[in-house]
């Protein structure tokens, strides 16, 4: 780190990535300084849902080790440091040197990218998604000027992804819309991207999602501890998605009226679904519990919860406000260097998700069951009491009843009921 000139105050952050990247390669048997065993890597963070920066940072890392070891003297390191290979993210890292015209090229792909994506409203998880696929792409053509690439290129990386690392064919298709994004709003170039140059989406298979009963249902809840019952009884009871339920604020419960109201779902989409009548004692309980944990922060150093867009500067202490406390909140304050204050967040989603599993392990079930489950049960027991399709289609927020429809599969029809097997015969 000292040879490549890296600032003590970052030395930290890398050294942490490299750690994770040489723990993957011992685990894997990769060899550490091999250029597909870094791409290896960078998909297994995409896997773990880390941030575009955070993946470009641990790239960063990894190719300045690698230049290290590859290298014979520092004359040689300072080329590689220079080389669009190594010195790429440099805008993470603030490293001592220059960027080529490539790298400029690139860093104005992901500008442009933040700018299309806010002008047209789209979410923050969908420009991670695009970037991260656009950061692994760049990695792929060796940071390649963004205005010569071709679509073997882009075939070529779609090529990897589905013989080489065999992803499912949802994840190719993700890709497949992130590039197609890049070549229409950034690159200027849609009518290069379409089947006449060998650019084809992956064919879905149709897929019956697992499906709890209510006996199911209940032993897994029974396992689990306050607070991620009660998120787990929102999920089933509402027909909620995780990060719907972990986004609820107090303002969007109407307990009199016993019904909740999901601003910004998927695709930015409100809804409101009923609140059901057996947890609202609970939810009473739970919403005096949150009114004691806001006042014990109104007396410490907080800066309010952390608010949607820039709805911190047009409400300048609504952070504050009772009405916007989350209704699941984080355990602790999250330190913000930018401002140097306290804010609360909203529990993370991946801390439910490991206690549902672990609480799958101890009911002993016999069925892949995810956070999602319980949005899937909640649409096929409506079903099964006869609810009308639509009706489950607006409960669920879909655009589509096809979409809806899947649920039709999940439950045994007058047909399926009446037919048997010949060993029954």
């Amino acid at each position: 780190m000292t040879k490549a000139q890296i600032d003590p105050f970052e030395q930290r952050q890398y050294l942490k990535w490299l750690r994770y990247y040489l723990d993957f390669c011992s685990k894997y048997h990769y060899s550490p300084i091999q250029n597909d065993s870094l791409q290896k890597f960078m998909l297994k963070l995409t896997e773990k849902k880390q941030t575009p920066m955070q993946q470009r940072q641990a790239y960063q890392s990894v190719r300045v080790y690698q230049d290290i070891r590859n290298k014979q003297d520092s004359s040689s390191l300072e080329t590689s440091r220079k080389s669009p290979a190594s010195n790429r993210y440099a805008d993470s890292f603030q490293l001592k040197t220059d960027f080529t015209p490539e790298e400029n090229q690139w860093e104005s792909i992901y500008q442009k990218l933040r700018n299309e994506i806010r002008v047209r409203n789209y979410s923050e998880k969908t420009y991670q998604t695009y970037a991260g696929w656009i950061a692994r792409f760049e990695h792929f053509v060796n940071g390649k000027n963004p205005d010569t690439i071709e679509m073997d290129d882009v075939k070529g990386f779609l090529t990897y992804l589905a013989v080489r690392r065999k992803v499912a064919a949802s994840t190719q298709n993700q890709a497949f819309n992130a590039f197609l994004f890049l070549f229409r709003h950034l690159l200027q170039r849609e009518d290069e991207f379409d089947a006449k140059h060998g650019i084809v989406r992956a064919k879905r298979k149709k897929y019956i999602p697992v499906v709890l009963t209510r006996q199911e249902v209940d032993r897994v809840i029974e396992k689990l501890e306050y607070p991620n019952n009660l998120v787990a009884k929102l999920l089933y009871g509402c027909g909620l998605r995780l990060f719907e339920a972990l986004n609820i604020r107090l303002q969007s419960l109407n307990l009199d009226e016993q019904v909740l109201t999901i601003h910004d779902g998927k695709g930015l989409k409100d809804r409101s679904v009923p609140l059901p009548v057996s947890i609202m004692s609970e939810l009473v309980s739970h919403i005096e519990n949150l009114e004691k944990l806001y006042e014990q922060d109104l007396d410490s150093d907080y800066d309010g919860v952390f608010m949607p867009g820039a709805m911190h500067q047009k409400l300048k202490s609504g952070s504050k406000d009772l009405p916007w406390q989350w209704l699941f909140p984080a355990k602790t304050l999250t330190f913000v260097p930018e401002t140097g204050t306290y804010k609360r967040y909203h529990l993370h989603e991946t801390h439910v998700q490991k206690a549902i599993r672990a609480a799958v392990l101890k009911a002993r079930l016999r069925k892949r069951v995810t956070a999602h489950t319980f949005r899937h049960t909640f649409a096929s027991h409506l079903l099964q009491a006869n609810y009308d399709i639509r009706t489950i289609q607006q409960m669920l927020g879909h655009s589509d009843v096809r979409t809806t429809m899947i649920y039709t599969h999940t439950v045994k029809s007058k047909t399926l009921k009446e037919q048997k097997s010949p060993l029954d015969l």
